[in-house]
């Protein structure tokens, strides 16, 4: 697992730990988080369907801003892959 995928997972297990966000996004953000890790699928198509969960949750209007913010910027990492 590369370095900027660890990176990446950790700032999404920042935002599955704060009780402020809802389970809903929390949950989506593990979701993500589980499909980066599955090393058994290229790394562009694992980017692509985190990418899409998250294009989902982080229009949310419940979603606090705070992780709104962490959660494009996850995104934007993503798209760099």
């Amino acid at each position: 697992m590369t370095e900027e995928i660890q990176e990446i997972i950790e700032t999404l297990n920042q935002v599955i730990k704060d009780n402020s966000v809802p389970r809903n996004i929390r949950r989506g953000a593990e979701e993500a988080k589980n499909i980066l890790k599955d090393e058994k699928e290229d790394i562009k198509n694992r980017a692509s369907s985190a990418l899409y969960i998250l294009e989902g949750i982080t229009n949310d209007r419940n979603l606090p801003m705070h992780a709104r913010t962490t959660l494009w910027n996850v995104a934007g990492s993503l798209e760099t892959l």
